[in-house]
């Protein structure tokens, strides 16, 4: 890793009443439009969805290497992040983001250590050390 601080940039760029170009210094991109819920056309990655993706992908990447410096071995993870919006004191924001992770790990392997390194990941995940509102993550341990 490099030191710290680091910077990421990305463009955004919009006209009225079009999906949003949302891109990376390199040049890779995606559309952003607003979702179904608000009038959106609900075929396009959403603000909202791209935040709850940083959280789920954090944790998962957290988790990753907290495992390779732990020696843990595991085979698979599937994370679902739901965030709840809502209207708080006459201001829109998110009050609870629930992170559910599903881990399978090698027939025998330890469950207890497994989670113990998933809220490990939660707690040095620095999306969720940023957001805030509820953070909960809920643990499914299978062997595999």
């Amino acid at each position: 890793m490099q030191p710290l601080p680091h910077h990421y940039s990305t463009q955004v760029s919009g006209k009225p009443d079009q999906n949003l170009d949302l891109s990376l210094e390199n040049g890779l991109g995606l559309v952003v439009a607003p979702p179904a819920l608000f009038g959106g056309p609900g075929d396009q990655w959403t603000p909202e969805e791209l935040l709850t993706a940083s959280l789920a992908s954090c944790l998962v990447l957290s988790f990753r290497a907290i495992c390779k410096a732990s020696k843990f071995e595991w085979l698979d993870i599937d994370v679902n992040t739901v965030g709840t919006l809502e209207r708080v004191e006459k201001v829109t924001k998110f009050t609870e983001m629930v992170t559910t992770a599903k881990l399978t790990i090698p027939a025998g392997g330890d469950k207890e250590q497994a989670e113990k390194l998933l809220h490990k990941a939660e707690s040095t995940c620095f999306i969720s050390n940023t957001l805030n509102c509820k953070i909960e993550l809920v643990c499914e341990i299978i062997e595999g």
